[in-house]
């Protein structure tokens, strides 16, 4: 898990702590102070940008199994508009019903479907 900051929230709060029940060992968990930071010490790194504002869907990528980061923004923002638009030709969207009311996806469902879409590409590596 790869976090960029600013973070809207802690990850020595109790709520975070406790969402991640006992896995805490298992994570790589690594900060970056920002986007640059994360572009210089990542610097071959494919991205792929999930936005609501792409045609491509996440289900048309074929992801490498090395050095793929899967980049979510901010629930409330998604990820900045300058970043998307540098990026145009590696952001994706997760199909959603057709309606002014429904926006977007809570992000850790979002997260979920298309970790686990890469998970299925590879075979669901080191999982039972």
């Amino acid at each position: 898990l790869h976090l960029i900051g600013p973070l809207g929230f802690s990850i020595e709060e109790k709520q975070v702590k406790r969402a991640g029940l006992d896995y805490w060992d298992m994570l790589d968990l690594r900060y970056y102070n920002s986007y640059n930071e994360f572009l210089e010490k990542n610097p071959d790194a494919k991205i792929y940008y999930l936005t609501t504002k792409s045609e491509k869907k996440y289900s048309e990528i074929e992801y490498p199994k090395n050095d793929c980061f899967i980049m979510f923004g901010k629930e409330t923002a998604g990820i900045p508009e300058k970043i998307l638009n540098q990026n145009r030709d590696n952001c994706v969207r997760i199909p959603m019903l057709n309606s002014e009311r429904a926006r977007s996806l809570n992000l850790s469902n979002s997260v979920s479907i298309v970790v686990y879409e890469v998970l299925r590409q590879h075979n669901y590596p080191n999982m039972k």
